[in-house]
């Protein structure tokens, strides 16, 4: 049971990450997290480029190490789906965060929703995966009965727990994006 609670943190985890890349209204360095700059003959994450600082809530700094990427990380920047224009000053970037508008929130907003049924179905077919192979224990006379009715109800007893956190995450996310 512990490699199952294992796995679906790890989904949970993966769902966490996928939500922080979401923009809301303020600014958060998570949001450049899966952007990836041509750097050095290889597509390299921002974050190994230079220092991101959060100056203040609607604006974000990026305090690029080397001048010859200034031009490659702001066209990865307006190449991405954020909807930031960076505004260049030498080696900083400024990205002020525009408000978003009530239509770019609900976009959002359904955007997390796919990111946490995706998640759901992930819970899902890991216990899939675990029931299959208490079956499969049962089948060889590894378990009795009673012990596969104990695991298969302690299975879904992690799943239904995990579901509701994937719930929980999702609402506080999605009451995040849609404050002004």
């Amino acid at each position: 049971m512990i490699d199952l609670e294992k796995k679906m943190q790890s989904a949970i985890d993966h769902f966490e990450k996928e939500l922080n890349s979401l923009r809301t209204s303020r600014a958060n360095p998570s949001m450049l997290e899966n952007l990836f700059v041509d750097a050095y003959d290889s597509k390299t994450p921002i974050n190994q480029l230079g220092n991101i600082s959060v100056p203040d809530a609607s604006t974000l700094t990026i305090q690029v190490w080397d001048n010859s990427l200034v031009k490659s990380i702001e066209n990865a920047i307006l190449d991405s789906n954020l909807g930031i224009n960076p505004q260049i000053d030498g080696s900083l970037i400024r990205l002020p965060i525009p408000k978003l508008s009530e239509e770019r929130r609900n976009e959002l907003s359904k955007i997390a929703s796919e990111f946490s049924e995706n998640s759901k179905v992930t819970i899902r077919n890991i216990r899939r995966e675990f029931i299959d192979a208490q079956k499969k224990q049962k089948k060889e006379s590894n378990i009795s009965e009673d012990e596969l009715k104990k695991n298969i109800d302690n299975i879904q007893k992690i799943t239904d727990e995990n579901i509701e956190r994937i719930e929980k995450i999702l609402e506080i996310k999605k009451s995040d994006i849609l404050k002004v």
